[in-house]
């Protein structure tokens, strides 16, 4: 099965870090967290991967090269100008089967070859990766209507919604969305999938998973790889 991995932002939330660091090869333990992305494809039946990368793409080709260290198959795609995270798509001969695509600075314990499976089953033209969320609002929240009446009125609500977690499986359609240089985002690309009246659908992980976007995503993943590490790296003989 195939993969493609968007390796290439700047990661400028995680600034300064990332000025010399792209930020899949951030360290989590005693693995970038792009290695452990690898590892855990692999454990999945995903051995053919494409890295699309920019921001200091030498360090992650020179860390991983053809992959046969981690025993899988790794070819590059490399966006000299920022393309947004579906633009880099485009750049690539995009596989002719369904093919998984995620972020590389996402960790979670997601089975992606149920994912996968599931995207494949359902005939679907897209599955979105989603995980379910609450936010707490410490407010009272006062609803009206167009004339300043007051209709309702929530003290400290609670919101429950699901979050697209950057991980999705696209069939090979996608190819007429995407051209190459065209600077182009994920979620409108789902959109423009939606309004044609393609088959979108989503894939509940109710596990974990967490975007490391932040300086406190960041130092959360440090201490959950450590906790989890045998669960993130299921059949990886260093996980022990």
């Amino acid at each position: 099965m195939k993969a493609i991995i968007l390796a290439g932002g700047k990661g400028t939330r995680l600034a300064p870090y990332t000025t010399v660091l792209p930020k899949p090869l951030m360290p989590l333990g005693d693995k970038p967290i792009l290695d452990i992305i690898v590892r855990q494809l692999k454990h999945h039946g995903f051995t053919d991967i494409t890295m699309a990368v920019g921001h200091l793409a030498e360090l992650i080709m020179a860390y991983f090269g053809d992959g046969d260290r981690h025993g899988v198959h790794i070819s590059y795609s490399r966006e000299e100008q920022p393309l947004g995270t579906a633009g880099p798509l485009g750049l690539i001969r995009l596989p002719n089967e369904p093919f998984l695509v995620m972020n590389g600075d996402v960790l979670t314990t997601l089975d992606f070859r149920t994912m996968h499976d599931q995207h494949v089953a359902a005939g679907a033209f897209a599955t979105v990766g989603v995980c379910p969320r609450s936010v707490q609002v410490n407010l009272g929240t006062v609803s009206v209507d167009a004339h300043g009446r007051v209709l309702d009125y929530i003290e400290k609500p609670q919101y429950d919604y699901l979050a697209s977690i950057g991980i999705y499986v696209f069939s090979p359609v996608i190819a007429q969305y995407v051209r190459p240089h065209e600077h182009l985002d994920l979620p409108a690309l789902v959109k423009m999938l939606i309004a044609d009246g393609r088959e979108v659908r989503c894939y509940n992980h109710v596990d974990y998973w967490l975007d490391i976007g932040r300086p406190d995503d960041y130092e959360a993943a440090q201490a959950d790889f450590e906790r989890m590490r045998t669960r993130l790296l299921r059949g990886d003989a260093e996980s022990a």
